[in-house]
């Protein structure tokens, strides 16, 4: 129940945002513009779907090698923060004393 009207508060508080910010000439203007970019995109799509789908195909390749790549990077920062600690950790060691026989 509480949800629900966090959900219905947060619904009506953007509506009435929204109302309100368009009692600007300018704020009107932009909006306009930005929904018909988005119609005139939406109708490509829709006459050109394989467009959309090689879009979406390009941009996850890209999001994927860069995922990759900065995988990559972390694991050599990992490493190289292992040798350092290795190398601290033998300089810290006390040293050993042959005894002589």
């Amino acid at each position: 129940m509480g949800k629900q009207k966090l959900c219905l508060g947060v619904f009506l508080g953007a509506v009435a945002g929204g109302l309100t910010a368009l009692c600007d000439k300018e704020t009107r203007s932009f909006t306009k513009q930005q929904l018909k970019l988005v119609k005139n995109t939406t109708g490509y799509y829709v006459k050109h779907p394989t467009d959309a789908i090689r879009n979406v195909q390009d941009t996850l390749n890209g999001l994927n090698q860069k995922v990759n790549a900065n995988a990559d990077n972390a694991i050599n920062a990992l490493e190289q923060v292992e040798e350092t600690l290795n190398k601290i950790s033998k300089k810290d060691e006390p040293k050993k004393l042959e005894s002589t026989m």
